[in-house]
């Protein structure tokens, strides 16, 4: 992807996942942290955004994990665990996720590829898919509370709430991102700095919504296996 910064007396070209690139390997110097070639200064890494959200998959995947040995360890406890019969509409939104998985995948590399109308697509079925997932988990809710299934009535009703409500509270920051894609950075950048912020908001999202999807699956499997 290209970027372009006019000045008074210079144009600067650099190419972020394409175009020219220096003897550092790439079109920056360290990625965007140093000095390229023309001895023009770029002070943004898409690093940073890379950073900050496997910060956030670390503190997610933490919570995930006590509340997977709080349920495995309930399990075998006490005569009152009774799995319930989980909604087959629960098949669909998995199917939603991971197809989500891949349209998000799809979009990045349209970026990398400089294809903005592509990217742009792609984004839309990837924000679709998320809403889709959303409203599916909410009519098993609907199905299993007309089944006389509740919250309190036994201790695995309790963690299959937990779980699927606490996973959808996540995969509602990462809509508001995907939204934040769509509406504020489908066009190219005028600026090198700015291009690289957008491809590197893309990777972060992409990067998070590959961990919402790789999550809901093991939570799927852990709600209907271990039983």
């Amino acid at each position: 992807m290209a970027a372009t910064a006019t000045g008074t007396n210079q144009v600067v070209h650099a190419g972020v996942g394409g175009g020219p690139r220096s003897k550092d390997g790439n079109g920056f110097h360290k990625n965007g942290g140093g000095r390229g070639g023309d001895d023009t200064s770029f002070h943004f890494s898409p690093a940073r955004y890379r950073i900050g959200v496997w910060m956030a998959i670390g503190s997610i995947l933490m919570l995930f994990v006590a509340l997977t040995s709080s349920y495995i360890v309930r399990s075998a406890s006490g005569n009152d665990w009774h799995p319930i019969v989980m909604p087959k509409v629960m098949w669909l939104s998995t199917t939603l996720i991971i197809i989500s998985s891949v349209t998000i995948e799809l979009a990045r590399r349209s970026l990398k590829r400089n294809n903005d109308p592509a990217y742009g697509r792609w984004l839309i079925n990837t924000v679709a898919l998320g809403i889709g997932f959303v409203a599916s988990q909410l009519a098993a809710w609907r199905q299993l509370v007309r089944q006389g299934v509740y919250l309190a009535a036994n201790p695995y009703n309790s963690f299959f709430y937990l779980f699927t409500a606490a996973h959808g509270v996540h995969l509602l920051g990462g809509l508001c991102a995907l939204t934040y894609l769509l509406v504020r950075t489908r066009k190219a950048r005028d600026t090198i700095d700015g291009e690289l912020r957008r491809v590197g908001a893309a990777d972060a999202v992409t990067i998070y919504w590959h961990f919402m999807d790789v999550l809901w699956i093991g939570l799927f499997l852990l709600l209907i296996l271990w039983k």
